[in-house]
């Protein structure tokens, strides 16, 4: 090696050493004929002093930033004045006594330590730069610690990292695959994995018993700040488990993949049903760092003269409310702006009405009852100067979406109860009715089994059958979703079947699977969690591209490899692939 240290490292436990060390000139200074550099590298800065009198100080004088050199020196104490507490080397200095120049520099497009505020498009293209900024290092950094955490801790706990094809066949898991043309079978083609759920689950019935692998995923879909067209997963299946015991190890990692970030967590975690979640939160994945909730006050206005409501009601429909924490203090626009929210998750639209004392004020406040509006005002908890949100729709879901919607709005700047929420939400419902397509759709996976009591309606009500499903929440995100399966083939056919799936159609897209299922498959379940999320909530980052080497852009495009791109002729006409152009 021809360092001897990292430059973060060099403290004052080395002081009188020699030492040799290799970086980067993050910054240098001319003080009276004195050079000073501050030398970089993953570790951190080290000063490094060159005095007129060296052999190699005209070189050193030609230095520029991102130069990159190596320097051998000894470690002295700074003089008095010049200690620098709120650096890890800020107590000493390497005085050079021999200088190398590794290799130059060209002006870069933006400076290192200042790339956080660059444009991403920028910072992207110049990835190679933008990952020397010492936070996009430390990010990445805890992305490994966490990495290596899970496989102590599941190899500790028995199971095997198995790897699963990425050259796959295309099957419907809920988003669009990434499609790779075969050139031997020309007009076929291969499937990237949007997860390795058949691979997981035929490894149950081959007795592997507990498998894990940090999967590589891919999904053809809209991307968001925590989407990536191509993603990983802390992904593991067990044979012979109850949904129990599935929390209980997945807990246990979560524990662990936490301390390594200096952060002790509680378990068990709490657990919460699908219904109960929505019905309090509006959400399946609220944040539960917020004590506020939504709630269902039909029953107030079932006498209501108001005609909005009567109809919603008559309909089958559902209202709910929210306390606005102090919302009388805001004007109308504030008001409009929750409204248009409302409406893009599905509102019609928004009542609202400010607490003022015994009275209420609002647009709609004349059609209600003093009757009325005080048992609302009971309802949420309101008190004086506060504001209530109602909302009502013919649906059930809708109306407690947009309400939830309103919920995550207005918690914004209350208390937190706690720093970090985790919460198991469970029994999801099995299927949901897709209704342009007249058919049933998995609402989460199709592999999930159904909840053994609710098997008997399957056909004849699909929606009210719930499912082994379960999703883990933190802070209103979700980490990771999992399920225990079907391990048997005639029920797994008869889910199949309700999303329109013939029992022949069923064997060519899922042929791997149900053959496995019917060849004594034992009971199984398993998760995948979320590598990318967990590591952005630990870093403290809105997107995850922060903690992903080389991301894609908003558009799934690269524009550090400038992909996707076009490809030769010869190689199109290699896999029988002709280009049509709109």
């Amino acid at each position: 090696m021809k360092r001897t240290n990292y430059c973060g490292d060099v403290t004052a436990a080395l002081l009188g050493t020699k030492q040799t060390l290799c970086g980067w000139v993050n910054s240098y200074r001319n003080h009276g004929g004195v050079l000073f550099i501050d030398l970089r590298d993953r570790s951190g800065v080290c000063q490094v002093v060159v005095e007129p009198t060296s052999p190699f100080f005209e070189l050193a004088y030609t230095l520029r930033n991102e130069y990159v050199v190596e320097v051998t020196g000894t470690v002295k104490r700074r003089i008095e004045g010049a200690v620098n507490p709120n650096m890890k080397t800020g107590e000493i200095e390497v005085l050079a006594e021999d200088l190398k120049l590794l290799n130059t520099s060209i002006p870069l497009p933006f400076d290192v330590e200042k790339s956080r505020s660059v444009a991403e498009e920028i910072r992207l293209k110049y990835r190679y730069l933008d990952l020397r900024n010492p936070k996009m290092f430390a990010n990445l950094h805890l992305r490994h610690k966490i990495m290596q955490a899970a496989r102590r801790y599941l190899d500790a706990n028995g199971f095997i990292e198995v790897e699963t094809p990425v050259l796959t066949r295309s099957t419907p898991e809920g988003a669009r695959d990434y499609l790779v043309p075969s050139r031997v079978h020309h007009g076929e083609f291969y499937a990237l994995p949007q997860s390795p759920q058949m691979f997981k689950q035929t490894l149950m019935a081959s007795g592997i018993d507990r498998y894990f692998q940090l999967a590589r995923c891919f999904r053809d879909e809209d991307l968001r700040a925590d989407r990536q067209p191509e993603h990983t997963q802390i992904d593991m299946e067990m044979s012979f488990v109850t949904i129990d015991d599935i929390h209980e190890i997945v807990e246990g990692l979560v524990k662990e993949i936490f301390k390594t970030a200096g952060k002790d967590l509680k378990t068990p975690f709490a657990k919460l049903p699908f219904a109960e979640a929505m019905d309090r939160f509006g959400s399946d994945k609220p944040d539960l760092r917020y004590t506020l909730e939504i709630k269902n006050v039909g029953n107030i206005f079932a006498n209501t003269g108001f005609k909005v409501f009567k109809e919603v009601l008559a309909a089958g429909g559902a209202i709910y409310a929210v306390r606005g924490e102090k919302g009388a203090e805001h004007s109308r626009s504030y008001f409009d702006k929750l409204t248009e929210l409302a409406k893009k998750n599905g509102a019609k639209g928004l009542v609202w009405l400010k607490v003022k004392g015994d009275a209420f004020e609002g647009p709609s406040a004349k059609f209600f009852t003093a009757e009325e509006m005080n048992a609302l005002k009971a309802a949420v908890g309101a008190q004086d100067g506060d504001a209530i949100l109602v909302g009502s729709d013919v649906t059930l879901r809708t109306c407690q979406n947009f309400m939830g919607a309103i919920r995550k709005e207005l918690v914004k700047g209350l208390p937190q109860t706690t720093d970090w929420a985790f919460a198991w939400i469970t029994n999801f419902p099995l299927l949901e009715y897709i209704p342009e397509e007249d058919r049933w759709d998995a609402a989460h996976n199709p592999f999930t089994a159904a909840v053994e009591e609710d098997l008997e309606h399957l056909e004849s009500d699909p929606g009210s059958v719930r499912s082994h499903q379960f999703d883990l929440v933190l802070n209103g995100n979700e980490l990771a979703s999992g399920s225990v399966r079907n391990c048997r083939r005639d029920v797994q056919e008869r889910i199949l079947a309700l999303m329109k799936h013939s029992k022949e159609d069923a064997a060519i897209r899922f042929g791997m699977l149900l053959n496995a299922l019917e060849a004594g498959a034992p009971p199984h379940g398993g998760i995948g969690l979320g590598l990318d999320r967990i590591t952005a909530l630990l870093c403290g980052e809105e997107s995850i591209r922060e903690v992903i080497a080389f991301p894609k852009t908003a558009q799934a495009a690269c524009p550090l490899t400038e992909s996707p791109n076009t490809v030769d002729e010869i190689q199109l006409k290699e896999l029988g692939i002709a280009i049509v152009k709109e």
